[in-house]
């Protein structure tokens, strides 16, 4: 990475930062505003088309040769064979495997690619993807063309992608989308916990129902099927571009298999 996409990876996030900070000059949030209305429409021209969804969530830090990685890898393959698109956070480890299994399967694989200060570089496994400087424009994007959400084993920001879908859905900010805990030892604690909250009451018990935990790609499949594909009537259809925003011949389309 050359030296002045280094400086201009970290103004952004000194950028977000300082946004984050409190009020500031009535120009410099108007101009911040412009700046992430520009990243939002540039992101909606690039992602139009794409398909339904899947959005795979998972750690980076998982090599080739971790058994999540190679889990992550199945997992992708199975949604393509559903004939969803596979969305990652664009990245390595359980975003580069899901990716991974997607693509070599024939399948279409997508990513959002956060810009840092120490480029993460978009994985090799990707037919589309989108660099987006701001963490919170990323994670709407994540959320926003997806019928489903799986959750793989993670650290702090996968928890973060976790909770946030489940809170859109349980305030009905968006449907009743699946979201699948993928990997039962390694979720045990994190779902006894959530268990903990029904008993207690700050959640509802139905609340449960959100989500489905599993070690199977099979179940997995099963579940989508009856939960995303049917529930919300995915089929393959074409989708109409619009010679007035530019837009050139449809190269994905929505591809649920019936």
């Amino acid at each position: 990475m050359n030296r002045y996409k280094q400086l201009n990876n970290s103004h952004y996030l000194s950028e977000e930062r300082s946004f984050l900070d409190g009020p500031r000059n009535r120009f410099k949030e108007l101009w911040f505003t412009i700046k992430v209305n520009y990243n939002f429409i540039k992101a909606f021209r690039t992602l139009h088309f794409i398909g339904p969804c899947v959005t795979v969530f998972g750690s980076a830090r998982f090599d080739k040769d971790n058994q999540y990685y190679q889990q992550a890898e199945e997992v992708g393959k199975a949604l393509s064979d559903l004939g969803f698109t596979v969305m990652t956070g664009g990245g390595p480890g359980i975003m580069e495997a899901a990716n991974k299994g997607a693509y070599m399967n024939g399948g279409y694989s997508v990513g959002c690619n956060i810009v840092l200060p120490h480029e993460q570089r978009a994985n090799p496994f990707l037919h589309k993807w989108i660099e987006i400087p701001y963490f919170f424009v990323r994670k709407f994007l994540l959320m926003k063309y997806s019928y489903a959400f799986v959750v793989m084993p993670g650290g702090i920001g996968t928890l973060d992608e976790l909770f946030e879908s489940l809170t859109l859905i349980q305030t009905k900010m968006i449907s009743h989308f699946p979201v699948i805990l993928f990997g039962k030892e390694y979720h045990k604690e994190l779902y006894e916990h959530i268990q903990l909250m029904a008993t207690n009451e700050s959640i509802d018990k139905e609340d449960m129902q959100l989500l489905y935990i599993t070690d199977s790609v099979s179940e997995m499949k099963d579940h989508l099927s009856e939960h995303a594909v049917k529930k919300f009537g995915l089929v393959k259809k074409p989708m109409k571009t619009s010679w007035f925003f530019g837009e050139s011949k449809l190269k994905n389309t929505q591809n649920i298999k019936k």
